[in-house]
């Protein structure tokens, strides 16, 4: 089920026979981030009960689609139109003459004793890094040993499923307290590997597609969001809090072309007069999605900035702007050389800050094992353990493949 595309349609088309007890509608959603739907269900007034498969246990290629399934639970149609629909309505189905036994759900200890039983099993060990990952709301930490179970999974035999679940364990971590460094980086690279495997596969190209460049998306996913509040506060309700919002890449609009912002932009620190963060007070981490640039292609650059909690390091707010340069190649097009982060209004503050751009690579690219790209932040900072504040410069090398 898509949530944007589908749901308002199909409710319009059913609602009477929902209203006549007809029909009852539970929809599925191929989501990492299932709360975003709770909103748009929110937003047009939808009350279905709705399932989560982020996971794509189902196996699902494409949404939306719509299965049909009778009153004694056999699915009669997989890929139901509006005139299967019809016929299903009409049809009194007969209860099965042989009793089937419902499949055996194994808890965390028996799934993970049936893995190291049959150790060379891969089906065994997918299983459990699914329950792992399914069991890990509140207790993420089990999110690394889904992880795991899925690297062996591939270590027995290369599997496309494999790649793009540890993908998806890798981003779910990446937003949780047990956040590793390069999560973000890991899951988008799983999700490549799995494309790679089975290229076809619909579903894991939007989720690469979702945080890439604007040129390879098919339609902005979450530009709905700010209308979508609007509106239900104007009906005097508070709108669903998102655990994640999403920003830069999740909210951009297709591009037919490759648009470079403010070209005559100079760069603030030329000379590298500007004293390095030699203690790293802020950390910085780099993502890129898709995790490699091709010729002609471009891709999204994702920089993430935290103070050093070890330092005790922290943003000072009130001597100026965050300033990121990035220096342009002859082969490597920048979607914008300077970008600018004004900080919140308080003095201080030890907040992530996210910063994005696009990167294009020329069509006639020589080829060469790696491209990178040079880049640097200038900040004001300061550091508890001594009280001091700085303005300082950090060098960073982005990795393109």
């Amino acid at each position: 089920m898509g949530c944007r595309s589908h749901v308002p349609g199909w409710h319009k088309k059913t609602l009477q026979l929902q209203k006549e007890g007809k029909l009852q509608i539970v929809g599925l959603i191929q989501e990492q981030h299932p709360d975003r739907c709770q909103l748009f269900m929110q937003w047009k007034q939808l009350d279905w009960p709705v399932l989560v498969d982020s996971l794509n246990l189902l196996g699902l290629s494409a949404v939306p689609i719509n299965m049909l399934v009778d009153e004694h639970g056999i699915l009669r149609s997989k890929r139901a139109s509006a005139k299967d629909l019809e016929a299903f309505i009409d049809t009194n189905y007969e209860a099965p003459s042989v009793n089937t036994k419902p499949p055996v759900k194994l808890s965390l200890a028996e799934s993970k004793k049936r893995a190291v039983r049959g150790s060379r099993n891969a089906e065994a060990w997918l299983q459990y890094g699914d329950l792992l990952f399914l069991n890990s709301h509140e207790k993420p930490e089990r999110l690394t040993t889904a992880i795991t179970a899925y690297n062996i999974v591939n270590q027995i035999k290369d599997t496309p499923e494999a790649w793009f679940r540890k993908g998806v364990a890798f981003r779910r971590r990446f937003e949780s307290p047990s956040r590793q460094k390069d999560d973000f980086q890991n899951a988008v690279r799983c999700w490549g590997k799995a494309l790679s495997l089975r290229p076809n596969q619909y579903i894991w190209r939007r989720r690469i597609q979702q945080y890439g460049p604007r040129l390879q998306k098919p339609y902005a996913f979450y530009d709905w969001i700010r209308e979508a509040r609007k509106d239900i506060e104007k009906r005097g309700e508070k709108p669903h809090v998102l655990r994640v919002e999403p920003r830069g890449a999740e909210l951009a609009h297709p591009s037919k072309k490759f648009d470079t912002k403010e070209p005559e932009q100079k760069s603030p620190d030329p000379e590298g007069k500007i004293k390095l963060d030699s203690k790293l007070l802020i950390q910085t981490e780099i993502t890129v999605a898709p995790h490699k640039i091709e010729p002609g292609k471009s891709v999204r650059v994702h920089l993430n900035f935290k103070p050093n909690a070890k330092q005790k390091a922290h943003w000072n707010n009130e001597a100026g702007l965050m300033e990121l340069w990035v220096e342009p190649t002859s082969e490597l097009k920048v979607s914008r050389k300077l970008t600018q982060f004004t900080g919140p209004q308080k003095a201080i503050s030890d907040e992530n800050r996210k910063l994005e751009f696009e990167v294009q690579l020329s069509n006639d690219a020589r080829a060469i094992r790696r491209w990178e790209l040079k880049a640097y932040i200038l900040y004001y900072v300061c550091e508890d353990v001594n009280g001091i504040c700085q303005y300082l410069r950090q060098n960073i090398t982005i990795p393109l493949n």
